[in-house]
């Protein structure tokens, strides 16, 4: 294992064990104060590596620049990932477990015997012969989502400091919070981070280079029915519960669910449903790569809510769409500086890039909406959200080298 290599590991190690999960029913700002046990520790660290004005803000963001090796005017650039996890599965006592030199054998995650990472499920674990694979135990998930990417700028942070030959202008770095949940970022002002471009350590396979996201909605969706005791209820229950499974039904089952669409197809995705008699809310995301495909969806919910409210006039059924985040191509096409300058970095270390469009979001949608152009890049995390979750060291260690070299190409 190369020195690089085992402080990468070191890092990432570190920092899975840390909860950092976030919490989409939270008002806080983290939604989760458990954000901070990481966010201080990455201060502390970013600072004794010798990286200027490191600061922890007010609203949980870690900042801080690493100094100019070159003279000159040069595109401040910054590099960004964010510390929460996802708060789809258990992410309290991640037990992390590096498989060295992995043999293409499947790996049995101890915790829980079932859960077991087989190369034939796993197109791209096959391509990983050889190379340093972490999981987690098998109760857990990994956390490198977007941990990965945490240790991958930190590690980047600390070559280029401790190599002051590399040239580069100044680069500002930044761990965020609750982007798992989508809001985090709307907590952090443009000019905190005072960069021209900046790019997301958030991304799969080595190569990938994403320009291209969904764009998204949430909608909410009310219903408030008649309560009255069930002895008594002949001809005045209104169950809210049997209504709100009326809308959930009237969805397309076949078409437009998230197990049903792949590429460039959108979705609408029921991730709750919860209530009583009495009352009932239906969670949904709506996603698609074109506005006026994800406005279709929206419309189509909202008239699932009007049928449903026409032939049962004493309940109330209210339909709520909030904008999420819009695709980054809207803007990128307009300005692809930072993504050619990325490509012409990953071809000259030897990493051919691709750039597929993807079935999600990452922090650079909505800087990019805000005037921020940042693509994301890759970290080698696979299978996120999940206990089987996993990442090779190795990819880890190549996205070093590409942050370096897209740091160095910004300052010719």
């Amino acid at each position: 294992m190369t020195d690089s290599i085992s402080a990468l590991e070191e890092r990432f190690l570190r920092y899975v064990r840390v909860d950092t999960q976030s919490d989409e029913e939270s008002t806080e700002v983290p939604s989760t104060s458990i954000q901070l046990d990481l966010q201080r520790m990455l201060q502390q660290e970013l600072a004794a590596l010798g990286a200027s004005n490191v600061r922890l803000t007010d609203k949980g963001f870690v900042i801080g620049t690493i100094p100019a090796t070159s003279s000159g005017e040069f595109p401040r650039v910054a590099f960004l990932a964010h510390v929460d996890t996802a708060p789809a599965f258990n992410a309290t006592g991640v037990k992390p477990i590096v498989h060295r030199a992995y043999d293409g054998a499947p790996i049995v995650l101890p915790d829980d015997p079932e859960q077991v990472l087989r190369a034939e499920d796993n197109a791209y674990l096959a391509g990983k012969i050889g190379e340093d694979i972490v999981t987690a135990s098998g109760t857990t998930l990994l956390g490198a989502d977007d941990k990965a990417g945490v240790a991958i700028i930190m590690t980047m942070a600390a070559r280029l400091l401790a190599h002051p030959e590399i040239p580069h202008g100044e680069i500002p770095v930044c761990f965020t919070i609750d982007e798992e949940i989508g809001t985090g970022i709307n907590s952090i002002e443009l000019d905190e981070l005072d960069v021209d471009y900046a790019y997301t350590l958030d991304g799969a396979e080595v190569g990938e280079l994403v320009y291209e996201t969904f764009s998204a909605d949430k909608a909410v969706v009310s219903v408030t029915g008649v309560s009255t005791h069930p002895g008594d209820a002949f001809g005045k229950l209104v169950n809210a519960l049997h209504l709100a499974a009326k809308v959930v039904d009237m969805l397309p089952q076949h078409t437009r669910t998230p197990e049903t669409t792949q590429d460039r197809e959108g979705f609408v995705h029921v991730y709750q449903l919860r209530g009583t008699a009495a009352q009932a809310e239906i969670g949904m995301i709506l996603r698609d790569f074109e506005r006026d495909k994800l406005a279709s969806h929206g419309e189509m919910v909202k008239a699932i809510c009007a049928a449903i409210q026409a032939g049962e006039p004493r309940a109330r059924i209210t339909c709520t769409i909030t904008p999420q985040y819009r695709n980054m191509r809207y803007w990128l096409e307009d300005d692809m500086r930072p993504v050619e300058v990325a490509k012409a970095a990953y071809q000259a270390i030897g990493i051919e890039p691709f750039s597929p469009p993807i079935r999600g979001g990452t922090d650079g949608s909505k800087l990019t909406e805000r005037g921020l152009l940042t693509p994301n890049l890759f970290t080698g995390m696979q299978n996120i959200h999940g206990p089987l979750e996993w990442v090779s060291l190795h990819d880890m260690d190549k996205a070093v080298a590409a942050c370096v070299e897209i740091a160095r190409r910004w300052a010719e």
